[in-house]
């Protein structure tokens, strides 16, 4: 089913349907959806999830078993599932019930202190690599391989490098691809969310308030939960990020990497279709390719 076939009709007979007790509640689209899932309110308090391809399936089975631990365990709320519906009404794929929380997601909230907003994330992930991963998910497809090795994607960061030859510094972008490949892991499994992204970050009051979609969390490496210091985060909100985050040298090595092959794969794209993402997109391979120079 395409995502446009995702219709407020469309849950709202699955909800009648399955969870006759939720009948009758409105069911609003989002103001601003995501990719892979596609999400309503349902009600005043709660939320449905319903992934828009089938690569996304396996992530309903993987919160709604492994959300409600992560949610007794952290600092901040994260969405906690009330049901889970099955396959019907033409639908072909099962789906979640969530409770809703309020916020607006950091790309659009104002923020009060950047630098607070840094030193709280970073808090959460700190918070997060403690939970006890016995049992839990190691990285795969239903990650998209985040909390994996960073060699999953070697094959697209070389060519991205190569497409973008004149358009970026491609001998620092190898160097710095390089580095992240050599800068081995041997921690610890930990939990990581997989997708710490502006869109997935709540803000209420100005501050950081909740953490969302969980869809790419997995039990591995955390290095791919660094990439919002080159993203989002700047000068001293990156630096109070860097400093407070319980990682090693060589995860922020590999955390570039993360960051630039997304990066390049997106400004590949952007230069064909988005003039304004190609800009903002340069800039951040910019930041990336800056702070390895500026690495001890």
């Amino acid at each position: 089913m395409d995502k446009a076939a995702i219709t407020p009709e469309l849950v709202s007979r699955l909800v009648t349907a399955q969870f006759p007790h939720w009948a009758g509640l409105p069911v609003r689209p989002v103001p601003r959806d995501g990719w892979d899932n596609t999400t309503f309110r349902l009600g005043d308090d709660m939320s449905v999830r319903l992934p828009s391809g089938d690569f996304c399936v396996p992530q309903v089975d993987k919160e709604q078993r492994w959300l409600p631990v992560l949610a007794d365990a952290l600092p901040l709320p994260v969405p906690r599932p009330l049901a889970q519906g099955s396959p019907g009404c033409g639908f072909g794929r099962p789906w979640s019930v969530y409770e809703w929380i309020a916020g607006e997601t950091a790309r659009i909230a104002p923020i009060g202190d950047l630098t607070a907003f840094a030193a709280d994330l970073a808090g959460f992930l700190n918070a997060l690599c403690l939970v006890d991963t016995t049992g839990g998910p190691a990285a795969g497809t239903h990650s998209c391989y985040r909390g994996g090795p960073l060699t999953t994607y070697d094959g697209e960061a070389r060519r991205a490098i190569s497409d973008l030859t004149g358009r970026i510094d491609t001998d620092l972008a190898a160097r710095v691809w390089a580095a992240a490949l050599a800068a081995d892991w041997h921690g610890r499994p930990v939990w990581v969310h997989g997708d710490v992204s502006p869109e997935n970050l709540l803000v209420t009051h100005g501050r950081l308030s909740a953490v969302i979609d969980f869809g790419c969390c997995a039990v591995g490496d955390p290095a791919c939960d660094t990439v919002i210091a080159w993203t989002f985060l700047s000068g001293a909100s990156r630096q109070e990020f860097m400093d407070r985050l319980n990682v090693d040298r060589a995860t922020w090595a590999r955390g570039r990497g993360w960051a630039l092959w997304k990066a390049m794969k997106v400004l590949v794209q952007a230069l064909e279709s988005d003039p304004a993402d190609a800009i903002a997109t340069r800039h951040v391979i910019e930041e990336i390719l800056a702070n390895h120079r500026a690495a001890p």
